[in-house]
């Protein structure tokens, strides 16, 4: 199969993973409006084309907190990724460095953060999930600290789990029964290319980052459940900040009203969020919260965002609404699974390819200076 988009490579994941694991990636909670829209919303922004203008120098670059990036889009954090490909965390790493753009390691990456850092020689951006034991949020901020990480990226919208239907059904949310673990071994054995590759090349496989806490044979969704803080509070950034000496971005903000108050305490950036529709379903599309999340914190702080991007014109819709980048998950996960890091950097040349010719045909020659002029009002 010739790859061209995104699209494809869902497919194809969804074709070489066993179904517990395709459905962890693609699922969202309850009846998925909220996932739904994402896309949708974004797909029914429409742009303007604009004609007879110099379009022969490009600038496709941006630079945040005096770094540069080749593309205005980061690998945002996928829990489990080392379970889609053989240590699939430093696979997407690696392809995240050729690019030149930044990787986030999840909590719940399979890979350590030191693991990451040392096989690529750039350490990752963390993401930090808060967890009830405070001690041990500390040490894993710490150990972040000590891989060299510089941004952490604390996401605050899972101060409970949403409820997936599909995990339900493939026995991931609670301990499995017999029969369910039974059928996990089955969907694994008729996947003999990804067995092969988990199998043999992928150990240790456990949450690399958080393996401390995790009690053995505990399932990923009881675990998060049981251990996930819902006390947590806006005072809790000052604590994450006694710890981490880098920039600190809040992940899973919807409410302008969250922005102001995100913004009061010193944190370093935002990302309009609803977890990919993983959390509260019928919430609104991030496209739709972004611009006024934008006007809310006044260019204090830098603006992302993520949720539906399936294509580089989806990146250039965000940009001309305020992002500064585009945080992308699923597109990286359904790549990897797909196809190991070939695939990941493949769809980072798709997602670049699509934004170019986004920008020439509307007439926009540097993603820093996309307008909401380049979208068609009604």
């Amino acid at each position: 199969m010739n790859i061209a988009n995104i699209e494809d490579y869902r497919k194809l994941c969804e074709a070489r993973l066993p179904r517990f694991l395709y459905d962890y990636i693609s699922g969202g909670s309850y009846q998925e409006n909220t996932l739904r829209a994402n896309i949708a919303e974004l797909q029914a922004t429409l742009l303007r084309q604009r004609v007879m203008v110099d379009e022969s120098h490009l600038n496709l670059s941006i630079d945040l907190w005096g770094q540069a990036m080749s593309l205005p889009i980061v690998l945002g954090p996928v829990g489990m990724a080392g379970m889609y490909s053989s240590r699939g965390e430093v696979k997407a790493a690696n392809a995240a460095k050729a690019a030149g753009i930044p990787f986030t390691l999840s909590t719940m990456g399979v890979c350590d953060v030191h693991e990451v850092a040392q096989k690529t020689g750039i350490p990752p951006w963390f993401q930090l999930y808060m967890l009830k034991d405070r001690g041990f949020v500390k040490s894993v901020i710490e150990r972040s600290v000590s891989a060299g990480s510089k941004v952490l990226v604390f996401t605050v919208d899972l101060a409970t789990p949403g409820r997936r239907y599909s995990e339900v059904h493939d026995g991931m949310e609670k301990d499995p029964t017999f029969l369910g673990m039974l059928g996990f071994v089955a969907q694994g054995a008729t996947h003999p290319r990804w067995a092969l590759d988990i199998i043999m090349k992928g150990r240790p496989l456990k949450f690399g980052t958080v393996a401390e806490a995790m009690p053995k044979g505990v399932p990923y969704g009881k675990f998060v459940h049981d251990n996930f803080d819902a006390s947590t509070t806006w005072k809790d950034i000052e604590w994450i900040r006694s710890i981490f000496p880098g920039k600190i971005i809040l992940k899973g903000i919807l409410d302008p009203e969250d922005a102001k108050r995100a913004v009061q305490t010193n944190i370093d950036g935002i990302v309009v969020s609803n977890h990919g529709g993983r959390q509260l379903d019928s919430v609104t599309s991030t496209i739709r919260a972004l611009p006024k999340v934008v006007d809310a914190v006044q260019g204090s702080v830098p603006v992302f965002m993520d949720g539906g991007i399936r294509s580089g014109l989806d990146v250039l819709k965000a940009l001309a609404l305020g992002a500064k980048a585009c945080f992308v998950g699923r597109a990286w996960a359904y790549a990897l699974g797909a196809a190991g890091e070939s695939g990941v950097r493949d769809m980072l040349e798709i997602l670049k390819e699509e934004l170019r010719v986004g920008m020439i045909l509307t007439g926009c020659n540097d993603v820093n200076r996309a307008t909401p002029d380049l979208l068609l009002k009604d």
